[in-house]
């Protein structure tokens, strides 16, 4: 069986993709698996380390600015767009894959619609509680809809097929949290694991400066702060103007990225992150309590309504963006961290909203799918 995943701009449209891929390789044997995604993409870097091929194409999002450069931004996407997509057919052409799966992310619309234009079967999976532009304008011809929220499937009800999956998370997120795991620090103090993914990112490293200035001087806990790779660019130097040194800081780590993020966010005592679902399945999963703050820079800020549900069910406590300083998210962390019965009973409610069973699902789908 070929398969080609498409998707990117963010590490939440390529985990799932890649935690999928994994899966298949193990299950089906002799499987080949490919990815698409956009030039200078996350997905570049992300899947050429696990070792997959990947075809890029150059793309850019689309604007909501109602304005002249808006008008001309949207004019060149959709020029990149369409040469992206004669670019994908011919691959398609190549490769002749059995079934194309888009992830989600601008970057998964050209591979996607060229297969679905040359009667290759296509698939989209869909984690966010409200899908995105390109996914909702893929579904309208995929021969399969996978969604991780129920209440997903009313967005398709015109579709061929929906099911009901959940959201896939690397088996390692699972299989660490059974692991004894060596603390970060050494100093036996709680630790903290903070990371923004890329949309919206640099609003709340920016806020993390003042944070981090008070951590520094009060060390009541530690710090694991992934900044991405733009920011990593230009927070050590404004943190060291603020009069922070970090190499003197034994209680704070900055880094570009976590790469075994399976391992490390099950070592942390307390994760501080946004509510791509993605990052929400992978925290439940990991069973950790977490202080949400959503990106308010989504579509219909279904990044809140992601948050919200682990709210209600007592597996998280939320803060939106607007409302909160750097002082403040310091002193709900240091709050939380201090509450230790507290904190074990949100990490178990997390953990019970995750679905181990999910990969499973979306594997039958599949299979279901290419042999149909």
């Amino acid at each position: 069986m070929k398969v080609i995943f498409a998707g990117g701009g963010t590490a939440g449209h390529v985990n799932p993709a890649l935690a999928i891929a994994a899966h298949l390789k193990s299950a089906v044997p002799g499987c080949e698996i490919a990815f698409s995604g956009g030039v200078g993409g996350i997905e570049e870097r992300l899947v050429e380390r696990e070792g997959y091929p990947i075809y890029t194409f150059p793309l850019a999002g689309l604007s909501r600015s109602i304005s002249i450069n808006g008008l001309k931004k949207n004019v060149k996407a959709l020029s990149n767009a369409y040469a992206a997509s004669n670019l994908a057919k011919r691959v398609i052409e190549e490769q002749k894959p059995d079934i194309v799966i888009g992830t989600g992310g601008y970057a998964c619309f050209p591979m996607v619609r060229a297969a679905q234009s040359m009667g290759v079967k296509s698939a989209v999976l869909e984690v966010n509680a409200t899908p995105g532009v390109a996914l909702k304008g893929l579904a309208k011809r995929a021969d399969l809809i996978m969604v991780a929220f129920e209440e997903t499937k009313s967005f398709f009800s015109k579709s061929k097929r929906i099911v009901y999956t959940g959201s896939p998370v690397r088996p390692e997120m699972f299989s660490e949290r059974a692991l004894p795991h060596q603390p970060p620090f050494d100093n036996g103090k709680p630790t903290v694991l903070c990371f923004w993914g890329s949309v919206g990112a640099m609003y709340m490293n920016k806020k993390m400066e003042e944070f981090i200035s008070i951590l520094a001087e009060e060390k009541s806990f530690n710090l694991i702060l992934a900044a991405g790779r733009a920011n990593y660019q230009w927070m050590p130097g404004e943190i060291r103007e603020k009069g922070v040194d970090l190499a003197d800081c034994d209680n704070i780590r900055l880094m570009e990225y976590i790469y075994d993020m399976g391992r490390v966010m099950n070592s942390c005592d307390l994760v501080i992150c946004r509510a791509g679902a993605s990052t929400l399945a992978e925290v439940c999963a990991c069973g950790k309590p977490s202080l949400i703050v959503p990106s308010p820079y989504v579509a219909d800020n279904h990044q809140e309504k992601n948050a919200r549900a682990l709210e209600r069910a007592g597996a998280a406590r939320v803060a939106l963006e607007k409302e909160i300083s750097g002082k403040q998210l310091y002193e709900a962390a240091r709050e939380m961290l201090s509450d230790r019965s507290g904190l074990e009973a949100m990490g178990l409610r997390a953990r019970a909203m995750a679905r181990e069973d999910a990969l499973d699902k979306i594997y039958q789908a599949i299979i279901e799918t290419v042999n149909n």
